[in-house]
């Protein structure tokens, strides 16, 4: 049945918050065990089992270097063959879901059944808002299930670019529908708020989780996306985690002011990011933050990337965390690899909260997830 949450959400806000100060500390000790890898996204009868780091491939979509495919398609193989097994895409990304299709092959003809079973991948449609048509649905999604050569997509994550226009609730239906048929197995959402996300709830529509950007600059998904998501069983899946790596020891005293001084920012996530932080409070104030991240990285033997991905995914919610990958051109697999085993204690948690509460609310400076992409 359709659910009713805003009055829940009112009476067990208190609740939540108590919930939410209690996350960070006493519950992260069994965080070490092998079940911390991965989460099962579910409403009703529909799930999907995910990994907990996700590999992000919006950095196949041109900007970050050009990607030989036969090298990319090496470096899916060994992010799964070492347990990162989830790969996030979309129909924009460039060739990710092209990629996707030529490595699940690789796996199908040279891995063993076991590690085909835990390989999920995720992709976005984001269609321009004109009439969401049965027809226009199902073409769209074919041509995904094409390109990732698959019969049912794990999973179909929905974004929407206007509000005024409640065709969104069309298109989320019809996709429902073709879950029904078998062609997806779960139905998603991407950058959708949280009035939004009720309302979608409250129509019957069975999504799993939501994707939103959320790091620790960015905590607008724990001020009122997070409650919702407890109540419903919904999950986030968070990207700009690392904030493009600008949570990282390469800007680590670092002044950008000065010219050629530092590293550049040459990529869109890096520009996007730093948007972020002089939003939130100033290069400045980053840099604290920065070398709080170090201290509690170096306690304990790991990077700061590390620290700001295991951080976020102890926060309430929260299913899974992206991490962008540079196919064939960089990689970060013992850093993703460590974030299972990386337990944070309360003095580091106070360490870094310490710093975070001294920048702007961003819920006040740009609204509630995915408005960056909706103002005018």
């Amino acid at each position: 049945m359709p659910v009713s949450v805003h009055s829940v959400l009112a009476t067990n806000l208190a609740t939540n918050r108590y919930l939410s100060r209690r996350r960070i500390g006493s519950s992260l000790v069994n965080c070490s065990t092998e079940t911390d890898r991965c989460v099962k996204l579910k409403n009703g009868n529909d799930s999907v089992e995910i990994c907990r780091v996700l590999n992000g491939m919006w950095q196949t979509s041109g900007g970050w270097g050009k990607i030989d495919r036969n090298d990319a398609v090496e470096a899916m193989l060994k992010y799964s063959d070492a347990g990162l097994s989830t790969f996030d895409m979309a129909d924009h990304y460039g060739p990710a879901e092209d990629l996707y299709g030529i490595f699940i092959n690789r796996v199908r003809r040279e891995r063993p059944p076991e590690l085909l079973e835990k390989i999920k991948g995720l992709t976005k449609w984001v269609p321009p808002p004109v009439k969401m048509t049965s027809s226009y649905v199902r073409q769209n999604i074919d041509i995904s299930r094409k390109r990732m050569d698959v019969a049912s997509l794990d999973m179909l994550q929905f974004h929407w670019w206007d509000y005024a226009n409640d065709g969104y609730l069309d298109a989320l239906k019809h996709l429902t529908d073709l879950k029904e048929e078998g062609k997806i197995k779960t139905v998603a959402l991407t950058n959708f708020d949280t009035e939004r996300l009720e309302k979608i709830l409250e129509n019957g529509i069975p999504v799993v989780s939501n994707q939103v950007q959320h790091s620790i600059v960015d905590m607008r998904p724990q001020q009122r996306m997070a409650q919702l998501c407890e109540l419903t069983g919904v999950k986030l899946i968070t990207y700009g985690t690392v904030m493009g790596g600008l949570l990282s020891e390469k800007f680590l005293d670092t002044n950008l002011t000065i010219p050629f001084a530092g590293p550049r920012l040459n990529t869109p996530s890096l520009q996007k990011y730093k948007r972020m932080v002089d939003a939130w409070g100033g290069w400045n104030q980053f840099q604290v933050l920065l070398r709080t991240m170090k201290t509690v990285a170096s306690k304990h033997g790991v990077s700061i990337p590390t620290v700001a991905v295991r951080y976020i995914l102890e926060q309430p919610g929260v299913g899974g965390s992206m991490i962008g990958v540079r196919l064939g051109l960089a990689e970060h697999i013992q850093d993703a690899n460590a974030i299972f085993s990386l337990v944070l204690d309360d003095e580091d948690v106070n360490s870094i909260q310490e710093i975070t509460k001294k920048g702007k609310n961003l819920l006040q400076v740009i609204g509630d997830c995915g408005d960056e992409y909706r103002r005018i």
